[in-house]
């Protein structure tokens, strides 16, 4: 089982993947379960980037992680 450590980091890999600005992102694990806070923004080299989209493969994408309990995901979109 993964400490909540290591799933921080994995998360921050993981978002680091998408074509999104996470400047403004805090991420906390707690036994598990990831708490995800702040603004979305898009990047400036890729302005077309639908972040709505993003931010639900992320969720997706996160909950299948071995070690996630749950994602309980507070972030808003920047326009």
């Amino acid at each position: 089982m993964p400490s909540d450590a290591e799933i921080t980091r994995m998360v921050q890999r993981e978002i680091g993947r998408r074509n999104v600005d996470a400047s403004r992102i805090d991420i906390r694990v707690i036994h598990g379960m990831v708490y995800v806070r702040g603004t979305l923004r898009h990047l400036r080299t890729h302005p077309e980037v639908n972040l709505e989209q993003e931010a639900e493969i992320l969720r997706k994408t996160l909950r299948l992680r071995p070690g996630i309990r749950g994602v309980v995901w507070e972030a808003e979109n920047a326009d």
